[in-house]
């Protein structure tokens, strides 16, 4: 008898942690294939292809998950980083604000432990919605740079999503930022500053060092239009390409005078979560 009563709890809580765990994320959705899209069609199960969150190809990426929560879709995520507008007057204490938001509010989850699936994102105002009403988020890497570059939109500085090799960041644009262990020049313009908040300790500024001369890819986030359609019936999102590029580039300038130049962004096949301490 208890062994029969063990199964059943065990069967139970099979069954009931999936639903808990995509609780956390309200909205409209649906599957098709096997994938999880949003109510723009935007593809929330791979970061590849037409439909993808990142829409990853091999020339070309650009985080059309980030503009679900700009312009006409502007909501919490960016509201939250215009109130620090009037909070925090001073730029520089703003920037780090919104960085100790991510890094401290949303605990480092893989998306297979969250929600079952591989790869799972997370919109800016979901992730904040959650932080609001329940103080504390779950999220991988894409989720905090989007998060991050969300706010800092809201907030009136200039953000971008980068990939790296396995991982995805933010950049705000703080020239005057000192902090920093490295300063970047991004589209020609030098002030772009590494946001890495998937690390508890990680402060504003700090790039990990096996970045420094790896293959990068940024795309500076604006309001832009999504325009996706519904995808046709029995359709899937693109395989995912061996290897990706974008005409982005970037020129890192860390401390002690080196200088290494990105003229070729490559990322890897498959972004590898990887938690940055």
């Amino acid at each position: 008898m208890r062994k029969i009563i063990a199964a059943a709890i065990a069967i139970l809580i099979l069954t009931v942690i999936p639903i808990v765990c995509f609780a956390q994320v309200e909205g409209d959705f649906y599957e098709r294939d096997g994938h999880i899209f949003d109510q723009w069609h935007v593809c929330r199960t791979t970061a590849y292809g037409e439909h993808g969150f990142f829409q990853i190809t091999r020339t070309a990426f650009r985080p059309v998950i980030a503009f679900e929560s700009l312009g006409n879709y502007t909501g919490v995520a960016y509201e939250l980083g215009s109130e620090l507008q009037t909070t925090y007057p001073d730029r520089i204490q703003r920037a780090e604000q919104i960085f100790y938001i991510a890094r401290d509010r949303v605990r480092y989850t893989s998306d297979s432990a969250q929600f079952g699936y591989s790869e799972f994102a997370i919109n800016a105002d979901e992730l904040a919605d959650v932080i609001e009403t329940k103080g504390i988020a779950r999220g991988d890497c894409e989720d905090h740079a989007i998060l991050l570059a969300v706010m800092y939109k809201g907030a009136g500085f200039r953000s971008a999503i980068v990939l790296a090799p396995g991982h995805a960041a933010a950049l705000v644009y703080l020239p005057d930022y000192k902090k920093a262990n490295t300063v970047l020049s991004f589209k020609g313009e030098v002030g772009w500053i590494w946001a890495e908040a998937t690390g508890r300790n990680n402060p504003l500024g700090w790039m990990p060092e096996r970045y420094f001369g790896a293959r990068l890819a940024a795309y500076e986030v604006t309001a832009e239009p999504i325009n996706l359609t519904e995808p046709s019936d029995g359709a899937q999102p693109a395989e995912v390409p061996s290897q990706t590029q974008t005409n982005a580039s970037l020129v890192i300038l860390p401390f002690m005078g080196i200088m290494f130049i990105i003229a070729l962004p490559w990322l890897r096949s498959r972004l590898r979560r990887k938690r940055m301490q």
